[in-house]
């Protein structure tokens, strides 16, 4: 028997298609030749601040067990499908396999998987590597997906994980709306969290777990277990005929992206990071309610941005004040000439609020009113009874701050793909898992 692992990415675009159905379909047509699955099919997310992504920057792996003599087949099989589902007719779509055989995935791969999750790679790296080790690449156009494939089949997910079922469209449905009971998912919701998350925004109780775009997918449920998944796939209605649904094994909603940097200097363009310092710049708001605030540390400074679809985040940042120190997490946008470089904030966390505090001017002790300042360095003076003294001073008092020290992120109506909601905290897990529930796809 052989191991075999495929890696695939870069098949779809902005008007159709999706990577995780390709890799559907392979399942369907593996389960067929007779293959043993040695892992439920491994959904990894890339950094999502490489300008060059695709739509979701999610590549795939399939890893199965094999008789010797149908790799051949199965390669060709895997090309097929990747050829008749991919986009190719969008300038932007290169799509890339890798097929790499053996028990373990080489130390070297799984380092470059890290490096595509956290920051950036190129093409002649994972070729170089695919030859390193013997592995078959092959490339479709450009074929910058080849990158994606080989990453994927690096992020072998034994670390924090969690699950997603994703159902999809028949074809003829495509590109119109979907049609999903709603309220089936609001109760599906109400039962199965937090072993499910993010069906449902809190804040404007809009459905979630179904997509806008032209993609074949119906929906798709984020869970810590496939069992979760899988149960809150029966509670689910959907008011369309589903062609096809697979549990995939996935680095969603576990923070993969972010590094954090010792200093603000490490930070760079186009990488996550999460990064420590002081506010040294009340937070002010931008057209459409976004608001932007700098923090430094002690070798320099940096933006930090809550745009207003972040919801909670917009919030807490507005309240933060000069010398509050917090930690940012989030994508580095490249500096223009209209903007310097600038953190996109995913989360903030407040570390220590500093004071805030209020003075005023005192009671005159002899008729009770509010005494008035005759300017600087001239004392205090009482219009009502004409009371002066150079002796009162102001009286300082210190503010309740409408926000506490703690961890807060972007709302989930906005959270990106790889950004760990609170309820996950606590949830993380490790190694792969033991066994694969009977039912993890259909057909």
């Amino acid at each position: 028997m052989l191991t075999m692992h495929i890696g695939i990415d870069d098949t779809d675009s902005p008007r159709m298609g999706c990577t995780t159905y390709i890799a559907a379909i392979l399942v369907e047509k593996l389960n067929e030749s007779g293959v043993s699955f040695i892992d439920y099919p491994n959904l990894v997310r890339l950094n999502p601040n490489v300008p060059w992504k695709t739509r979701g920057n999610g590549a795939l792996c399939l890893r199965f067990r094999c008789d010797e003599h149908l790799a051949e087949e199965i390669v060709e099989q895997a090309i097929d499908v990747i050829e008749a589902h991919s986009d190719m007719d969008y300038a932007g779509t290169e799509p890339g396999a890798v097929f790499l055989t053996g028990n373990n995935v080489p130390a070297e791969i799984r380092a470059f998987a890290k490096q595509a999750i956290q920051g950036i790679v190129k093409k002649g790296e994972a070729m170089k590597l695919v030859k390193m080790f013997e592995a078959e690449a092959v490339s479709f156009k450009k074929g910058r997906g080849i990158i994606g494939a080989l990453a994927a089949i690096g992020e072998t997910l034994e670390s924090d994980h969690t699950y997603e079922l994703i159902a999809y469209r028949t074809p003829r449905n495509c590109g119109t709306p979907r049609k999903l009971d709603a309220s089936s998912v609001l109760d599906m919701n109400k039962k199965t969290v937090p072993l499910t998350f993010n069906n449902i925004d809190p804040e404007t109780e809009r459905v979630l777990i179904t997509p806008r775009g032209p993609d074949p997918i119906l929906y798709g449920i984020r869970g810590e277990t496939a069992f979760a998944v899988n149960q809150a796939r029966e509670m689910v209605r959907s008011l369309e005929p589903i062609e096809r649904w697979v549990i995939f094994r996935t680095n969603h909603g576990t923070d993969a992206h972010l590094r954090k940097v010792s200093s603000i200097t490490d930070v760079k363009p186009y990488q996550p990071a999460v990064v420590q310092g002081t506010v040294i710049q009340q937070p002010y708001i931008v057209p459409r309610r976004h608001v932007i605030f700098s923090i430094k540390d002690e070798n320099d400074m940096i933006d930090c941005a809550a745009y207003a679809p972040t919801g909670t985040l917009q919030k807490v940042a507005r309240t933060l004040i000069v010398g509050d120190i917090v930690e940012a997490y989030g994508g580095v946008r490249l500096a223009s000439e209209k903007h310097p470089v600038t953190i996109n904030l995913e989360k903030l966390k407040i570390l220590k609020l500093a004071p805030k505090t209020v003075s005023y001017n005192p009671l005159c002790p002899h008729c009770g009113r509010r005494m008035e300042s005759m300017g600087s360095g001239k004392g205090l003076r009482c219009d009502k009874c004409g009371f002066r003294s150079l002796k009162l001073k102001k009286i300082v008092v210190e503010e309740q701050r409408n926000v506490k020290e703690g961890l807060y992120i972007t709302s989930p109506r906005s959270q990106r793909h790889l950004t760990k909601p609170l309820c996950r905290y606590g949830r993380e897990r490790s190694g792969k898992p033991r066994m694969m529930i009977k039912d993890w796809h259909f057909p």
